[in-house]
């Protein structure tokens, strides 16, 4: 007769000790570790199976050149099911200000989490950072020297995101230039980028503005920060790279599992809630505008999946819900929009021309080289039809002129047609893949439309070869292709300076 072995499961320490964790009645746990006192920075760490990309996070943190001993850092863990917890307490047994949260149950999204980051935070300041992101060595120093000399509550610094080897700026109207305290509403796209990235806080302030993450699978970052915003006297910003965010193929988020009508029905919920605030009107039409026009336009509609699905009644009917909630507001939500054609769509859905809208998405997504004209001085987009909706204003429009080959510099002249009150500033040479690597050019007015910007053949020697975007930045950070149907190549100590048009048709630059 064989012997029957009873099976002991093994536990390393780490699951021992959760398992005798004595959780609160808010369901959590906070691991007893000897708390550091008055820290200089909370850094607020949410975190769920997040064992690939942990360790870097961790570490980018410990490395801040402000000193790891004035930095606490909190780190939330929402009963992950991988190896996430063990890295959590084998980096707080080395680190006394490490502060381990663990939840007894998933809570379903960041925002409870983050929210016991905020109640527990000792630091004068507070920070966010998530669990497949990375922090630059001195990106907390920048923040909290900018926020101690200024005195003001909030800063924001440049946030970088990584996709498959690309380095793209994010929301480039908060990081294009040094600011002090300043109101934020002087940003007209403050609103636009509202995720917690390269941000520090006032803790205080935080607290005494009761501003918390309302518990939704999506969008609960946009609800917070515009809360901080809206009550915040002023901000400053700076061009410093504080944040990475990582976008590669292999990080899968739980926002790319949130179907787009759980994303528009929480967006919808944003938007109620910022109504419900009766905030003044010209703060209210800058945060709406970003719901209404980039929320539950363009991501509910110009997309791929709005084009392949079979089921577009869905898509209308739920954008019937989004403007149920603009019969509550005085004002014509589709003034402040910054696409002009958006406008167009929301005529169309009025009238019901469903057909039509689906034709305007497919012009949008589908034509490359869209099809611009100029009326008495202005320039507008040719749509795809053929009645009052044919033509939608455009704010500018650059159009390649000539260029002429001098001694030191090429010479180029282009027209820019469009509002006069917008501000020219200068001629951006940007690498495709890594946009921190730029060069920019004095433009000079010539003509009432007619501009010419000189760029030096020692400095395009400086280019590495590569790709590069050429356009125009104007009001600071807003950027402006150059429509362009030719092609120019210049020879230069052994390199070749390609100018050629795009697939867009538009004005592009490569380096060989």
């Amino acid at each position: 007769m064989g012997i029957i072995r009873q099976f002991i499961p093994t536990f390393n320490r780490e699951e021992l000790l959760l398992r005798k964790a004595q959780y609160n009645q808010d369901g959590y746990y906070v691991h007893h570790t000897k708390r550091i006192e008055n820290p200089l920075v909370t850094v607020i760490l949410p975190v769920y199976n997040a064992e690939k990309t942990l360790k870097k996070t961790i570490d980018s943190v410990i490395r801040q050149t402000i000193g790891f001993k004035n930095i606490e850092l909190i780190i939330i863990d929402d009963r992950s099911t991988d190896r996430s917890r063990t890295i959590i307490l084998s980096y707080a047994r080395l680190y006394p200000n490490i502060v381990p949260v663990f939840f007894r149950k998933n809570n379903g999204s960041p925002a409870i989490p983050r929210n016991i980051g905020i109640q527990l935070a000792k630091g004068e300041y507070m920070m966010f950072i998530d669990s497949d992101d990375w922090l630059t060595p001195n990106g907390i120093e920048v923040l909290y020297k900018i926020l101690k000399k200024t005195g003001d509550h909030y800063a924001i610094g440049r946030t970088i995101k990584v996709e498959d080897n690309k380095y793209a700026i994010t929301g480039e109207y908060n990081s294009c230039e040094e600011r002090e305290s300043i109101h934020p509403c002087t940003i007209p796209h403050v609103f636009q980028h509202l995720g917690p990235t390269a941000r520090m806080m006032r803790t205080q302030f935080v607290r005494e503005n009761k501003c918390k993450f309302p518990n939704m699978r999506y969008a609960e970052d946009k609800q917070f920060f515009i809360d901080v915003l809206t009550n915040c006297p002023s901000i400053s910003t700076t061009k410093e790279v504080v944040y990475y965010v990582n976008r590669n193929k292999d990080n899968k988020s739980l926002v790319s599992r949130t179907s787009i009508f759980e994303k528009t029905d929480t967006n919808i919920a944003v938007i109620n809630y910022v109504i419900s605030k009766n905030l003044p009107e010209q703060i209210e039409r800058m945060v709406l505008n970003r719901l209404y026009e980039f929320d539950c336009i363009t991501r509910l509609f110009n997309r791929q999946h709005f084009l392949k699905s079979r089921q577009k009644e869905k898509y209308f009917q739920k954008f019937a819900e989004v403007l149920n909630t603009t019969t509550q507001l005085r004002y014509d939500f589709t003034e402040n929009f910054f696409e002009p054609w958006h406008k167009v769509l929301v005529q169309l859905f009025k009238e019901e021309r469903y057909d039509d809208i689906v034709s305007l998405i497919r012009w949008s997504i589908k034509e490359t080289a869209k099809q611009t004209i100029i009326k008495d001085g202005l320039p507008y987009y040719r749509l795809p039809f053929d009645d009052d909706y044919q033509l939608a204003r455009l704010p500018l429009l650059a159009v390649y002129h000539s260029s002429e080959r001098e001694k030191e510099n090429v010479n180029i002249h282009f027209h820019i047609y469009g509002d006069p009150e917008h501000k020219i500033d200068s001629l951006i040479i940007r690498d495709r893949v890594n946009h921190l690597n730029e060069r920019q050019f004095p433009i000079v007015q010539e003509d009432t439309q007619l501009y010419t910007v000189s760029i030096p053949y020692d400095e395009l020697a400086k280019l590495s070869s590569s790709s590069y975007l050429v356009f125009i930045r104007y009001n600071k950070y807003r950027n402006l292709m150059i429509k362009m149907n030719t092609r120019n190549i210049i020879t230069y100590h052994n390199k070749e300076f390609d100018f050629y048009t795009t697939i867009g048709d538009n004005y592009g630059l490569k380096v060989k």
